[in-house]
């Protein structure tokens, strides 16, 4: 576990990504190799099941600690996370152990399936051999609750630079149902494997934000427009007689989507398709609320599969023929893509995104102020002349999004945040008027500055009325500007409706509790944009 620690603290204690992949890299390369296979499996999320109930291992470190629960208890929400918690009442280790996280895991594994002193006994054994650090990551372990700032494309990337393979591989070789308790580091990244290559997808181009006037980027007959669709951006390739589908974050989603596997009929192999996943009805795209119930579902009952199909809008082709077409300009690969879809049966899960034509950028501002109409988030802009580039690049391709929705909303309900501002009051649950009610409609926990998370905290502790475990209700008394992207009914919640991406953009001190805006007002907003 010390060097799994030591891997662990390299990349908590840094924000940078070159940092991260340094100490990964070295890790990838020097542990033994079942340590590498778990953590590669923990980092992914293939994570042990829970062997202990939370309520036991506070019940257990209040007594190894020495203190009443209750104190713990108290303890517990201050610091934000139970893991850490109990790392840090714990008494000083009384012994050491230099056994890796294998042996770790490995024991945890078998802990469900003996009696509760049998586990209680071990829990305490490790925690007075452990220190803080391991500590914290054995109960991490313990919980199943293990979550850390490494992203899968920052892994593959280690993972590449201590293997001298190409990333993509790596990205490749990670996906599906490995298990780490029986794949070796040979199986999973050393041996050769055919199909990589095959399902290989091309790095993914990336627009900026336009927050600039669109007529400061040139004559308007240069740039082709297109929806900015709101779905999941994807490759659909088509190699070897065999369909893959990978999504922006290199995860591998060909099984999610199981309407992609007719596409072999109507495409010719050598295909890349780039493009939007998105939930096709109507004889149009439907909103993201109709994706949401594919979003995460590794298999997809036949109702879904019939109430909501979802089809790739393809707007480029990056390979034909097995030929690379990144190089060429846009204006080639689009009519080459046009031929392609032209070609394709109507009931074809793949369909050609339109380009929007237009004269001047008054008459494009007027076609983005529909978008929501459309369910896109507004336009994508890209030169005719572009190559399919890597990466997020300057100047090409831009995104020019609608103004998020806004509403002004009563903050109800507060509870600390986690990590860094676990001592702060970060989270928040806001109310709209229904008459002299209010009703809670949406939480949000980004959009201050930490300034202003100290001062909405100190506030917090002096004008709290209850607390729910690590909740507070507070008195109604501050309004917030809540931006967001969309809105949508939902049944599960008592206002009758969900937001999409909601965030606080300002706090309104200036603006009295009894002007926040009311239920009929998010109404009136779902009749118009839901």
């Amino acid at each position: 576990m010390i060097q799994f620690a030591q891997l662990f603290n390299a990349i908590d204690q840094s924000t940078k990504t070159t940092v991260k992949v340094a100490a990964l890299t070295e890790f990838f390369r020097t542990a033994p190799e079942g340590d590498r296979i778990w953590t590669i499996a923990i980092f992914s999320g293939r994570r042990p099941k829970r062997a202990v109930t939370t309520t036991k291992l506070r019940e257990w470190a209040a007594e190894v600690a020495d203190i009443p629960l209750w104190l713990f208890e108290e303890a517990y929400p201050i610091v934000g996370d139970l893991a850490e918690t109990i790392a840090l009442v714990l008494p000083e280790p009384t012994t050491t152990n230099d056994q890796g996280l294998t042996h770790w895991i490995n024991a945890l594994r078998g802990l469900s399936e003996v009696d509760e002193p049998v586990r209680k006994a071990f829990v305490l054994e490790a925690w007075a051999s452990l220190d803080p650090t391991q500590r914290f990551l054995f109960n991490k372990l313990l919980t199943g609750g293990f979550r850390v700032g490494v992203s899968q494309k920052l892994m593959t990337r280690a993972l590449a630079r201590a293997t001298g393979k190409d990333e993509a591989e790596m990205a490749h070789r990670l996906m599906g149902d490995w298990d780490p308790a029986t794949v070796t580091w040979a199986q999973l990244i050393e041996e050769d494997d055919p199909a990589a290559s095959a399902s290989r997808p091309y790095p993914f181009y990336l627009a900026y934000a336009l927050e600039d006037a669109p007529e400061n980027l040139g004559a308007p007959e240069v740039w082709q427009a297109e929806w900015k669709w709101d779905g999941i951006r994807g490759q659909l390739i088509l190699r070897d007689g065999v369909h893959y589908v990978w999504s922006r974050g290199e995860e591998l989603m060909t099984d999610r989507f199981p309407e992609f596997a007719r596409a072999c009929d109507f495409v010719p192999n050598g295909t890349v398709l780039d493009g939007e996943i998105l939930v096709w009805g109507d004889e149009k795209p439907q909103n993201f609320n109709a994706l949401q119930a594919r979003i995460g579902r590794k298999t997809v009952p036949k109702k879904l599969l019939q109430s909501a199909p979802v089809i790739l809008y393809a707007y480029d082709l990056l390979e034909w023929g097995g030929t690379d077409l990144r190089a060429q300009p846009l204006a080639e690969r689009r009519e080459t893509l046009e031929a392609l879809c032209a070609d394709l049966p109507a009931d074809a899960p793949i369909k050609l995104a339109p380009s929007l034509p237009f004269d001047n950028w008054q008459a494009l501002a007027d076609i983005r102020a529909t978008a929501r109409d459309a369910q896109a988030e507004g336009l994508m802009l890209k030169r005719r002349d572009s190559p399919y580039r890597i990466g997020r690049k300057k100047g090409d391709w831009w995104k020019w999004k609608l103004d998020p929705l806004t509403i002004d909303a009563v903050m109800i309900y507060a509870q600390s945040g986690h990590g860094r501002r676990a001592n702060l009051f970060t989270d928040f649950t806001f109310a709209v008027w229904n008459g002299n009610d209010l009703v809670p409609f949406t939480k949000a926990y980004s959009g201050l500055t930490d300034d202003e998370f100290r001062k909405i905290t100190a506030w917090v502790k002096k004008n709290t009325l209850q607390r729910f475990g690590p909740v507070r209700s507070v008195t109604p008394h501050h309004v917030f500007e809540i931006a967001f992207e969309g809105i949508q009914s939902s049944s599960r919640h008592k206002s009758g409706v969900a937001l999409r991406f909601p965030r606080m953009a300002r706090w309104r001190q200036d603006k009295p509790v009894q002007e926040a805006n009311t239920l009929d007002d998010l109404n009136n907003m779902l009749a118009l944009y839901g």
